[in-house]
C-alpha cells in the first residue's frame, strides 16, 4: 500500500545557502570559515602545553571544520547538479585555498603534539573533554611522527592549491564538457552511463561506442592529469620517507595490509563460480562470450522499472522491517527533499552522499531512471546518510569515519532493499531479474573493483621510473580486467580509468578497495542482523558510533568477534555472495537447455 506522501526527485539546497552560486549567505559564510581557521591558527601558535588551551584548539579545530566541510559540500552540490556553473567551480578553488591553510595549522599541532614527552601526553587524557578524543589524538601524533616539519608540510599544502589540486579540478572541467551521441541524441555522461544497461544490445554497444569515442578525444589531456596527480603523491611520498604507495590509503582506512591481502587473496581464490556466472549470462544473451557493455544488461524481460516515488516507498517500506530508526529517518529524508535524483541534462556522472554537519543534514546525488539498479543506488546513498545520523551524539572530531565503514552502512542498507526484491517477486522470471542485479553487484565488488586496485597499483609502480604513457596506461587498464575478470569476456574497457572519477578524486588515493571491503564487511553485519531481527538496530548503531575512533580491525574484534588479518571472515563472506550466484545458475538451467 503506498504511502499518502508525494515525493520530489530534486533536492533543496536553498535551506543551506539562497542563491546558489550566487549566494550572499555563502559568501559571508566563507568569510566566517575563514575567520574561524584564523582562530585556529592562532591558538595552536599560542599554545605551549596548558591542558585548557589544548580543549579550547580542539573545540576551534570542531568547529572550523564543520564549517569548512559545510562549505565543501555546498559547492559539491552545485557542481554536481549542473556541471556548466562555473561560479561553482570557482567557490571550489576557493574552499580547497581554505582547506590547505587548516591543514597547515594542523601541522603546526602534529609538532607541538610531537613536542611532549610521554609522561605529559599521556597527562592530557585526565581531562574529560581531550579523554573523549583519545584516539583521534593518539593517531594524529603517530602520524605525525611519519611528516616533514611543520615549514616543509605547510609549503606541500600551499603548492597543491594550484598544482595538485588544479589538476584534479582540470579533469572535472573536462568532464563538464564531456557530451555522448547517441541515436541522434546528446547524453551527459551520467544519462549515457545508464544506456549501458538497456535491453537492446544494438543500443548499449552504440553507447559504449559513443562512449570510448567521447573519453577517447580527451584521453591525451586525461592521460596528463593521471600523470600529474600521481607524480604529486610520489614525490610528497618520497620527501616523507614511505616506500610504500599502499601506506597513505591504508592509513586512511585505519586498516592493516596484512587485511588488505587477506581480502584480495580469498577474492582471487574463489572466482570460478564468478566466470560460471558470466559464461550462463552470454549464453542467455545469445552471444559466444560477454563484452564490456554486456555485463549490466538484463538477461529478463521481466524487469520493471519503478517512478522515483513507488522507488521511495519501496525503499521506507523495507527499512522498516529492519528498524524504526532507520525508516523514520529515511522517510524526512525524502520528505525534506535531501535527494537529487532527476533525469535531466548537464548533470555530473555518478553518485554520492555529502554531509552538511552544521545543519545536521545530508544531501544525496543520482539520476534515477528507474532500473533495480537505481533503486538499490539510492538505498545505498541513504544508507550513507543513515551513518552520518547515527554519530549525531558522538564529538565532532569522532565522527571522521574512514572510507572502507564509510562504505559497509551504504551497502549494509543496499542489500536490505535487494534481498527483499527478490523475495518478493511474483513470478520466477522477475525473480531471475533481481537475483541477477544482485549478482552483477558481486561482479562490480569483487571483479570490477579489483581491476581498479590492480591498475592503480601498478599504474604507480610504473610511474615512479616516469610518465606512462597514454597507450601504456589502456594496457595496464585491460590486462588489470582481463586477470579480475577472470579472462571472461570477448572486449574490455581500456578507456575506463579515464572515465572513472576515482582515479583523480585529489583528497584520497586508491578510492578502490574501501568498497570491497565494505561490501563484504556489510556481509558479516547483514548475517547478524538476520538472526537476531529487530533488536539489530541498536547495535548497529553503536558500531556505526564507533567507525570514527577506532581501526577496522578493532571494530570488527568488538562488534563481530572476528579477526580481519585472518582468512576465515573473508571466506564467509565471499561465501555468501556465491550463494547467489549458485541460485541463478540453478534458475537458468533449464532455460539454457531449452536454448540449446
Amino acid at each position: 500500500m503506498y504511502l499518502s506522501v508525494s515525493y520530489r526527485d530534486t533536492w533543496d539546497l536553498e535551506v543551506f545557502f539562497a542563491g546558489g552560486s550566487e549566494s550572499e549567505a555563502f559568501r559571508q559564510h566563507l568569510e566566517e570559515t575563514k575567520t574561524s581557521i584564523e582562530e585556529l591558527n592562532q591558538a595552536v601558535a599560542a599554545w605551549s602545553t596548558e591542558q585548557e588551551e589544548l580543549v579550547h584548539i580542539y573545540r576551534v579545530f570542531a568547529h572550523s571544520t564543520a564549517k569548512l566541510r559545510q562549505a565543501g559540500a555546498f559547492v559539491s552540490c552545485l557542481r554536481a547538479q549542473d556541471t556548466r556553473d562555473q561560479k561553482a567551480g570557482e567557490l571550489r578553488a576557493v574552499v580547497n585555498g581554505m582547506s590547505a591553510s587548516i591543514q597547515n595549522v594542523l601541522a603546526q599541532l602534529n609538532e607541538k603534539l610531537l613536542l611532549l614527552d610521554e609522561a605529559a601526553f599521556e597527562a592530557l587524557f585526565a581531562n574529560e573533554e581531550l579523554g573523549q578524543l583519545e584516539f583521534v589524538i593518539r593517531e594524529r601524533r603517530e602520524r605525525a611522527q611519519e611528516l616533514l616539519p611543520a615549514e616543509q608540510e605547510a609549503l606541500l599544502n600551499q603548492l597543491s592549491v594550484d598544482g595538485y589540486q588544479g589538476w584534479g579540478q582540470m579533469y572535472d572541467d573536462l568532464v563538464a564538457s564531456i557530451q555522448i551521441e547517441v541515436g541522434g541524441s546528446s547524453y551527459s555522461v551520467g544519462q549515457a552511463q545508464n544506456l549501458l544497461s538497456h535491453a537492446d544490445r544494438a543500443v548499449r554497444e552504440e553507447a559504449f561506442r559513443a562512449w570510448e569515442k567521447a573519453w577517447g578525444e580527451k584521453a591525451p589531456l586525461f592521460a596528463r592529469t593521471l600523470n600529474h596527480l600521481a607524480g604529486f603523491r610520489l614525490s610528497v611520498y618520497d620527501k616523507r620517507g614511505w616506500e610504500d604507495v599502499l601506506k597513505e590509503p591504508l592509513d586512511i582506512n585505519r586498516m592493516q595490509k596484512k587485511t588488505l591481502d587477506s581480502m584480495w587473496r580469498i577474492i582471487s581464490s574463489q572466482k570460478d563460480l564468478l566466470v560460471r556466472y558470466m559464461e550462463r549470462k552470454a549464453q542467455l544473451l545469445g552471444v559466444d562470450k560477454l563484452t564490456w557493455y554486456d555485463l549490466d544488461a538484463p538477461v529478463s524481460a521481466a524487469t520493471e522499472t519503478m517512478s522515483y516515488q513507488q522507488g521511495a516507498e519501496f525503499i521506507i517500506q523495507q527499512f522498516e522491517k529492519f528498524g524504526p530508526e532507520l525508516a523514520a529517518f529515511t522517510k524526512k529524508a525524502f520528505a525534506d527533499r535531501w535527494i537529487e535524483a532527476e533525469d535531466r541534462a548537464y548533470k555530473a556522472p555518478g553518485g554520492f552522499c555529502t554531509s552538511f554537519p552544521e545543519s545536521g543534514q545530508s544531501r544525496i546525488f543520482m539520476t534515477y531512471s528507474g532500473t533495480p539498479s537505481n533503486v538499490s543506488t539510492l538505498a545505498h546513498e541513504l544508507g550513507h546518510a543513515f551513518h552520518s545520523y547515527a554519530l549525531k551524539e558522538t564529538h565532532p572530531l569522532n565522527r571522521n569515519y574512514a572510507m572502507n565503514v564509510a562504505e559497509t552502512a551504504s551497502t549494509f542498507a543496499e542489500m536490505i532493499v535487494a534481498d527483499a526484491s527478490v523475495k518478493q517477486a511474483k513470478t520466477d522470471e522477475e525473480r531471475l531479474a533481481l537475483l541477477e542485479d544482485k549478482v552483477q553487484r558481486s561482479v562490480a565488488l569483487l571483479m570490477n573493483i579489483h581491476a581498479r586496485f590492480l591498475f592503480e597499483t601498478r599504474f604507480y609502480e610504473e610511474r615512479l621510473n616516469g610518465i606512462v604513457s597514454l597507450n601504456r596506461l589502456n594496457e595496464l587498464m585491460q590486462a588489470a580486467q582481463q586477470e579480475a575478470y577472470g579472462d571472461g569476456l570477448a572486449e574490455y574497457h581500456p578507456l575506463f580509468w579515464a572515465s572513472k572519477l576515482h582515479f583523480f578524486i585529489t583528497g584520497v588515493p586508491f578510492y578502490n578497495f574501501p568498497y570491497t571491503f565494505g561490501y563484504l564487511f556489510s556481509l558479516g553485519i547483514y548475517a547478524r542482523a538476520l538472526e537476531e531481527g529487530a533488536v539489530f538496530e541498536a547495535k548497529y548503531m553503536n558500531l556505526l558510533e564507533d567507525t570514527g575512533s577506532m581501526t577496522v580491525e578493532d571494530l570488527a574484534a568488538k562488534h563481530l568477534g572476528v579477526d580481519l588479518t585472518g582468512t576465515d571472515f573473508w571466506e564467509s563472506a565471499v561465501a555468501m555472495c556465491l550463494k547467489d550466484v549458485e541460485e541463478f545458475l540453478l534458475l537458468t538451467e533449464q532455460r539454457v537447455q531449452q536454448k540449446s
